[in-house]
C-alpha cells in the first residue's frame, strides 16, 4: 500500500470525524431547551474530534518514519549468511546499498549474487508487509480516535476549552523543538571541540600564527606540520566582512533614506524590488562573478597602476560580498525608517528644519535600533559567507593585512577540513568544531553588543 494512499484514507478519515462531530453537537443545539445552552460552539466539537483521530495516528506515523527502516535493514541482514553478515560495518554497508539498489528495481552492470538477490526479496517483501499493517492500522486508529470522542460529546461538554489547551500544548511543542535544536548544535559543537582542545592546546590554536592543519600518519612523513594557529583565519576572516560592511553599510543607508524620504511612490515600487533581486541570486552566482570579473579587473587596474594585486585577493571577495549584502541593509533599513510616526518629521519640520536636518537628527535617531539590526543582521550574513570566498579569496591562511593579497576566512576552513571521508579522532577534522565554537561565540559576543546598543537607544525615543 502506497504512502499517499495511506495519507489520503487518513485525511478522509478525519474529514469524516470533523463532520460527524460538528452535526452531533448541532443536533444536541436544537434538542431539549430546557438542558440549558451548549458550553462550546459545534465547530469546536468537530475539532475535537478531528485532533482525536489526528494525533494518536500521527505519533503512530512519525514512528514508522523513526524506526521502521531500521527494522528492515535488520531483517536483511538476518536474512545474509554468516560470512556476510558478520564483516566489518564499513562493508556491510556497501552490501546493503547493494541491497538496497536492486531491490529498487534499478539496473545493475554485473549479475547479482544469489545472496544479495535473496536479501533484495527480503527487503521488497518486509517493505510491503510494513506499509500494509501501517494503513490498516492507521485506518483503525483514526476511526477509533474520532468514535471514542464523538461518543464523549454532550450538551455541556467543554470542546472549546479541550481544544484550545491541546493547541496550546501543540504551540509549546513547536517552540521547544527550536529550542532544543539550538541546544542540541552548541553542545554537539561544544563536545568535539572539547576533544580537539585535548589534542592541541587552546592558547596556541587562539593566538598560534601559523595554520597548516595537515597532519603526519607516519612517522617519517614530511610536509605535514600539524601547526593550528587560527590568527591567520581570523584576520582573513575580519579583512573580508570589513570590505564587505564598509561596501555596504554606507550605501544601504543611504539607498533606504532615498527611498523612504526622497523618492516618489511610483519610483520606490520598481527600484526596490529590483534591489531586493540581488537577496535571491546564489552566492556561487556571486563566487563566479568575482572569479571571472571583478578579480581579473582589479588585476588589470593594478598592473596598469604599477602596483600588483593578486587574482585571488582579499578585495575582490569583500567587494562582491559588499554588493551581495547590499539588500539585507537597505531592506531593514527603509522599513525601520518608515515605521518612524510621521509626526515626528511634521514636528521638525514645523519647528523650521530642512528635510536633511530632521532625517539627521529625528529620524535616523528613531529607528537607530532597527539600523543596528539591519546591519548585525549583515555582518552575520558576511562572516558566515564560504562559496565567494573560495572562488574569489582562494584557500591560503596568510597572515597579513594587505587586501591585495590572497587570504580565507573561518568558514572556508570548515568546509575544507569536512570535505571527503574522514575520521573524527585527528587533530585535523577536530579542527573544524573548534573553528565552529570560536564563530559561534564571536557572534553571539557581537548580539549581545548589539542587543545593549539597541536597548540604550531604544529607552530615549519610547
Amino acid at each position: 500500500m502506497r504512502l499517499s494512499t495511506i495519507l489520503l484514507i487518513f485525511v478522509a478519515i478525519l474529514i469524516a470525524g470533523y463532520i460527524a462531530g460538528r452535526r452531533k453537537a448541532l443536533l444536541l443545539s436544537h434538542g431539549d431547551k430546557a438542558a440549558g445552552v451548549m458550553h462550546s460552539l459545534p465547530v469546536y466539537h468537530g475539532y475535537y474530534v478531528l485532533l482525536w483521530g489526528a494525533l494518536p495516528t500521527l505519533a503512530l506515523i512519525l514512528a514508522y518514519f523513526a524506526l521502521g527502516d531500521s527494522f528492515v535493514i535488520s531483517r536483511v541482514v538476518a536474512a545474509l549468511p554468516d560470512a556476510l553478515r558478520n564483516l566489518p560495518d564499513a562493508k556491510l554497508n556497501l552490501i546493503i546499498n547493494d541491497i538496497r539498489i536492486l531491490a529498487s528495481g534499478a539496473p545493475t552492470s554485473n549479475a547479482p549474487d544469489p545472496a544479495i538477490s535473496t536479501a533484495a526479496g527480503v527487503l521488497s517483501d518486509t517493505r510491503d508487509s510494513l506499509s500494509v499493517i501501517l494503513g490498516l492500522t492507521v485506518f483503525a486508529m483514526a476511526v477509533l480516535g474520532c468514535y471514542f470522542a464523538w461518543r464523549s460529546l454532550t450538551r455541556d461538554f467543554r470542546a472549546r476549552n479541550r481544544v484550545e489547551s491541546t493547541i496550546q500544548v501543540m504551540l509549546i511543542g513547536a517552540a521547544s523543538i527550536a529550542v532544543l535544536t539550538t541546544i542540541g548544535i552548541v553542545f554537539s559543537v561544544l563536545f568535539e571541540s572539547l576533544r580537539f582542545f585535548q589534542k592541541v592546546p587552546f592558547f596556541d590554536f587562539l593566538f598560534g600564527l601559523n595554520w597548516s592543519p595537515q597532519t603526519a600518519i607516519r612517522a617519517d612523513q614530511v610536509g605535514s606540520s600539524g601547526s593550528f594557529g587560527a590568527v591567520p583565519l581570523f584576520v582573513g576572516t575580519l579583512m573580508i566582512s570589513g570590505i564587505a560592511m564598509f561596501i555596504a553599510l554606507p550605501i544601504g543607508l543611504m539607498v533606504a533614506i532615498y527611498l523612504s524620504e526622497y523618492t516618489t511612490q511610483r519610483i520606490r515600487s520598481v527600484v526596490k524590488p529590483l534591489l531586493e533581486v540581488l537577496a535571491g541570486i546564489p552566492t556561487v552566482v556571486y563566487g563566479y562573478f568575482a572569479a571571472l570579473t571583478v578579480a581579473p579587473l582589479l588585476r588589470d587596474f593594478g598592473f596598469n597602476a604599477g602596483f600588483e594585486i593578486s587574482s585571488e585577493s582579499a578585495l575582490g571577495a569583500g567587494l562582491v560580498m559588499g554588493i551581495m549584502i547590499l539588500p539585507f541593509v537597505s531592506s531593514i533599513a527603509d522599513d525601520v525608517i518608515n515605521a518612524v510616526p510621521q509626526s515626528m518629521r511634521d514636528g521638525s519640520l514645523g519647528l523650521g528644519a530642512t528635510r536633511s536636518e530632521t532625517i539627521v537628527k529625528v529620524v535616523l535617531p528613531a529607528a537607530l535600533p532597527g539600523i543596528v539590526g539591519g546591519f548585525l543582521l549583515a555582518a552575520s550574513r558576511a562572516i558566515g559567507e564560504t562559496m565567494i570566498v573560495v572562488m574569489a579569496a582562494g584557500l591560503a591562511a596568510n597572515l597579513t593585512i594587505n587586501p591585495l593579497e590572497a587570504v580565507t576566512t573561518v568558514t572556508v576552513q570548515i568546509v575544507t577540513l569536512l570535505v571527503g571521508d574522514q575520521e573524527f579522532d585527528s587533530p585535523k577534522t577536530l579542527a573544524a568544531f573548534g573553528l565552529g565554537l570560536t564563530l559561534f561565540v564571536v557572534t553571539l559576543i557581537l548580539n549581545i553588543i548589539a542587543l545593549q546598543v539597541v536597548r540604550r537607544y531604544r529607552e530615549q525615543y519610547e
